[in-house]
């Protein structure tokens, strides 16, 4: 079948189904002359009259109707096939490279990375486990997490997690020699497990605020560290204070091997967020990605 009969076709079902040349036209988004012209060529190659035409109303004839019942179920088809080939295009498939915290990989990510692998098989996460801000473009990653007050004002950013909060605790048998710091300002008084940042490489001032009021404390102590897990060992062993996510101490809280003090200054603060550049069209398996991590509105 030539295109043209294919298009004219198309054309007379608008027409048949519209019952009108008006409704036909700006559905197809063409001139009510030029679908009459088209209808009238295509009877014309047929040598059937297709349409009834009055001042009111347009109606299909015998031949048309038989002539819509074939269309129509053949044009159905077209479509459904159409759509399959789309989304053969938009499987999901192929690498992520994706550079996160040890935190976050542990707290948002891993719990929804081993359905969202068994739903997608074709796609494959890469991870890179570094807690230093990355350049996610020079690196060539896909995608980056990151608490969102980190994150550079060009990327897109997802929110994928909760609030979180700082905790500042101690073991039992640090406090036994040492009374509670009441303010933020105590801390100068008191051993501290100091944190060495990753990408600046100076020490991590500790972050406070109350009622409007923030507070940064540079604190000093017997050791210093990069490592969340060593940073807890040495808190419940007495080494010194020290200034962890709150998630991360409950249990040791709940079961009385740390000490929680300076609650009432530690607000919450904004969480966890996947990042990725500002591209007008994301792959199908990022975009897929990020459908699975954000957060619920």
């Amino acid at each position: 079948m030539r295109r043209e009969r294919l298009s004219d076709l198309e054309v007379f079902l608008a027409v048949a189904e519209e019952r009108s040349f008006t409704r036909a036209a700006r559905k197809l988004g063409t001139s009510q002359s030029a679908v009459s012209q088209i209808v009238r060529r295509l009877e014309a190659s047929m040598g059937l009259l297709l349409l009834t035409r009055n001042t009111r109303s347009v109606t299909p004839t015998e031949a048309g109707d038989k002539l819509v019942q074939t269309l129509r179920p053949a044009f159905d088809e077209i479509d459904a096939r159409i759509v399959a080939l789309s989304e053969l295009r938009e499987k999901p498939s192929g690498t992520l490279r994706i550079t996160t915290s040890r935190h976050a990989a542990e707290t948002v990510l891993w719990p929804k990375l081993a359905p969202f692998l068994r739903s997608y098989p074709d796609v494959t996460i890469e991870l890179s486990i570094d807690n230093a801000l990355t350049d996610i473009v020079a690196e060539r990653f896909d995608a980056g997490i990151r608490l969102g007050e980190h994150l550079a004002k060009e990327m897109i950013a997802v929110p994928i997690g909760p609030d979180l909060r700082l905790a500042i605790v101690g073991a039992p048998s640090y406090f036994a020699g040492n009374p509670p710091p009441r303010e933020p300002q105590d801390l100068t008084a008191h051993r501290c497990i100091n944190i060495r940042l990753p990408t600046k490489g100076g020490f991590y001032t500790w972050e406070f605020e109350k009622d409007g009021r923030a507070l940064n404390v540079r604190v000093d102590g017997p050791l210093a560290l990069n490592d969340s897990i060593l940073l807890l060992k040495a808190a419940e062993e007495g080494i010194g204070l020290a200034c962890v996510a709150e998630d991360m101490v409950l249990d040791a809280m709940a079961q009385g091997r740390l000490v929680r003090v300076l609650e009432d200054w530690c607000p919450p603060f904004s969480g966890y967020h996947l990042y990725y550049p500002d591209r007008r069209q994301l792959s199908p398996a990022l975009r897929r990605l990020v459908d699975a991590l954000k957060r619920p509105a």
